[in-house]
């Protein structure tokens, strides 16, 4: 992950691109600029924080189809609409479609530029748990089979009798499993063990 956060504004008002690229790079985010939907999906995008600040209504696509394609090649990135034509329907369409914002213009430069600081604290937040996810996935990932089946039974807070009985082995071959489980997951006790699990979806409760 690299560089300062970058903010795509996207408009087919040329005056409106040049307005908002201004104001943003004022308060010390980097700015791209694109005067439609389809230039912005050919772009490849730089790997930072970022947020995207669409016009709704735009010349071939519009900022609703954008976002529904970002959605489905797995872009991430959180949407700030705009618009001069929104009405109440169209907001909630925006945000249950996972929108962070939604402001009608005329708004104020302040009003924008806090909704561009709430979407990339967002997406800085978002991508430092992917990160997390992908580095306990690699963990689970390196254990053994029986490792992975030992992992999902502890975590439910049986004991290692328990263990042996379900899995057909002897306490003290779970022991051993279990320290392993323990060392190639880095956890430092079964309640950091059960939180770390947690994350990738592995819960304490039923087997």
């Amino acid at each position: 992950m690299s560089g300062r956060a970058t903010v795509f504004v996207i408009d087919d008002d040329e005056s409106v691109l040049k307005a908002l690229s201004r104001l943003i790079r004022s308060v010390g985010f980097e700015v791209e600029t694109f005067s439609s939907a389809g230039d912005f999906l050919n772009q490849r995008l730089p790997d930072c924080p970022s947020c995207a600040v669409l016009d709704v209504r735009m010349p071939g696509l519009s900022g609703f189809d954008l976002q529904e394609k970002l959605k489905q090649v797995g872009v991430e990135i959180p949407i700030i609409f705009i618009t001069g034509h929104g009405d109440v329907p169209m907001s909630v369409r925006a945000m249950k479609a996972g929108a962070v914002d939604f402001l009608q213009k005329p708004f104020n430069d302040q009003e924008l530029l806090d909704a561009i600081q709430r979407a990339v604290s967002f997406d800085q937040q978002e991508r430092r748990e992917r990160t997390e996810k992908a580095e306990i996935q690699d963990r689970i990932d390196s254990l053994t089979p029986r490792e992975k089946q030992v992992l999902a039974l502890v975590v439910t807070g049986m004991l290692n009798k328990q263990i042996g009985a379900e899995l057909g082995a002897t306490e003290k071959t779970i022991k051993v499993h279990r320290a392993r489980v323990m060392e190639k997951m880095r956890a430092a006790s079964l309640p950091d063990l059960v939180r770390i699990a947690e994350k990738v979806g592995i819960h304490g409760s039923g087997h």
